[in-house]
């Protein structure tokens, strides 16, 4: 019997900019001062982007613009969560169990616990304005700072694709 093997030469890699925002507003705040600024329309998507990890259900809140006239897709995701997790203590007294929970924190991207927001930017024909995009994101007053992330050096670079 004949073994067959199959290659694959095709590279799956989806080539994206990866901008990392550190801003300590809320997501909907965040997703509106870029929407001002940038002058693009994000809007948060029905379903976030949820992910399961040691049984708790972890949800990222996820704003999407699609420009057709330019071939350029924005998403503005939160990288961090924070979820609590319960467990039972047994207090051995006259209620009987109670309940108790310890709040935890959850990032998309471990290696970069220290940025609150990505900015994925995919472009089909690679003329995204980049320079002229981290200038109007630094503008912002609520932005500490706004810089080009190297995706190849992300280990969790696969959360970052979805759909």
């Amino acid at each position: 019997m004949a073994n067959y093997k199959l290659i694959l030469d095709e590279d799956f890699r989806e080539d994206f900019i990866l901008i990392a925002i550190h801003c300590s507003v809320e997501a909907y705040k965040m997703a509106y001062l870029l929407n001002k600024h940038l002058r693009i329309r994000l809007k948060r998507r029905p379903v976030d982007l949820d992910f399961s990890i040691d049984g708790l259900e972890i949800t990222f809140p996820r704003y999407e613009f699609e420009d057709e006239t330019d071939y350029i897709s924005y998403n503005l995701l939160a990288n961090k969560c924070k979820t609590e997790r319960a467990r039972t203590v047994a207090s051995g007294g006259l209620f009987g169990n109670t309940k108790a929970g310890e709040i935890i924190t959850e990032y998309l991207i471990p290696e970069n616990k220290q940025v609150d927001y990505f900015l994925k930017v995919f472009s089909d024909d690679d003329k995204v304005p980049l320079r002229k995009m981290l200038a109007e994101i630094n503008e912002i007053n609520e932005v500490i700072s706004a810089y080009t992330a190297d995706t190849d050096k992300l280990k969790s670079k696969n959360n970052l694709i979805f759909d």
